[in-house]
């Protein structure tokens, strides 16, 4: 089932910038990106971002809902073959629940992939609270955010089947 499932993965410390950056801006609705870096066997490596419009008809569904236009993932994926790298998978984030993949998430990934959501932390009050200054909550909670959200990592098997099983994936920040 999990025979392309990360051991051990890595995120380097300007993905991560960029990442809680770029899905600050897009509060208060979904914000979304792809992952782009290098797999050495067991260890996945992002280091970079792409970040992405969310295109996801009709507008009025974007608090809850992202998808990503086909041409950035050509345009991603064509810019990492240049550069020796590859599409590891997709970011997003949940304004108002806990980062972890919905149904509707689990129904339209193309599995197995890896997914990664930032959100509320289990415990947060359920919401980011978006619009106010982020400043009022302290200087880590980046754009947007009044509290720090949490980036969690989840591999996404499906087992052949879209909204099958997801599991959750520990990381690590690199510089």
């Amino acid at each position: 089932m999990d025979s392309d499932l990360p051991a051990e993965l890595r995120i380097s410390r300007l993905a991560l910038t960029v990442l809680r950056a770029d899905l600050g801006r897009a509060l208060p609705e979904e914000g979304c990106g792809l992952l782009l870096g290098l797999i050495d066997g067991p260890r996945w490596r992002i280091r970079r971002i792409w970040p992405c419009r969310n295109s996801w008809e009709p507008l009025s569904e974007r608090a809850q809902r992202f998808a990503i236009d086909p041409r950035e993932q050509l345009l991603a994926q064509r810019w990492s073959r240049q550069h020796g790298w590859q599409v590891l998978g997709s970011a997003h984030s949940h304004p108002t629940s806990e980062p972890v993949p919905s149904a509707i998430d689990r129904q339209l990934a193309f599995v197995p992939t890896l997914m990664l959501i930032l959100g509320p932390a289990a415990g947060a009050g359920g919401t980011v609270m978006p619009g106010r200054p982020a400043e009022s909550a302290g200087a880590a909670a980046g754009p947007g955010w009044v509290s720090e959200p949490e980036l969690a990592a989840w591999w996404l098997a499906g087992d052949g089947q879209p909204g099958g099983p997801c599991r959750r994936l520990g990381w690590r920040m690199e510089d």
